[in-house]
């Protein structure tokens, strides 16, 4: 898959496939991906080694389903997204890959997450897949975000904690 090099500004952003040595690096976007409603505190770091959460990343690029790609700012990834087949929140069957992202809060607003998002949905597409999935708090502001990028709700479930999910599913081809 090629690199894009896009303009947001007067910022130059890369958009390309994570490499293997850039996959430990997914524990910080996951924990940044962790969407708090108004008023929440940002939880302990070891949150994300919860096996609900951590099975998102644990051992990426070992299975089926595991592509990703990142967006850099000078040689610093500054957001991933990233899909896996895995019994997770958003997972709908064993052939659809469910979808993360994660932006850094400094460059959230800026459109990389809508060229991470561009990025991935070729990747896939080159790969075969037909569709992707997510899951996201029904309060989550993402899920406008989500919408414009073709996911539609496809059921709503509580995930561990309670919180109120949208299952959303976009069709790739």
């Amino acid at each position: 898959m090629k690199t894009k090099i896009v303009k947001a500004g007067d910022t130059v952003v890369t958009i390309r496939e994570i490499i293997s040595e850039e996959y430990p690096l997914l524990e910080d976007f996951l924990y940044n991906a962790i969407y708090l409603s108004p008023g929440e505190e940002m939880p302990p770091r070891s949150i994300i080694y919860e096996p609900e959460i951590f099975i998102y990343i644990k051992d990426f690029g070992s299975g089926k389903g595991d592509c990703g790609v990142v967006a850099e700012i000078d040689d610093i990834i500054i957001g991933a997204a990233w899909t896996r087949i895995i019994p997770a929140y958003g997972n709908i069957d064993m052939e659809t890959p469910e979808l993360a992202i994660s932006v850094l809060p400094d460059c959230r607003g800026q459109k990389v997450g809508t060229m991470l998002m561009e990025h991935l949905f070729e990747l896939l597409r080159s790969r075969g897949y037909r569709r992707t999935s997510l899951s996201v708090q029904k309060d989550n502001p993402a899920v406008r975000f989500y919408k414009r990028l073709g996911y539609v709700v496809t059921d709503e479930k509580l995930d561990h904690v309670g919180h109120e999910d949208y299952i959303m599913v976009k069709e790739l081809l």
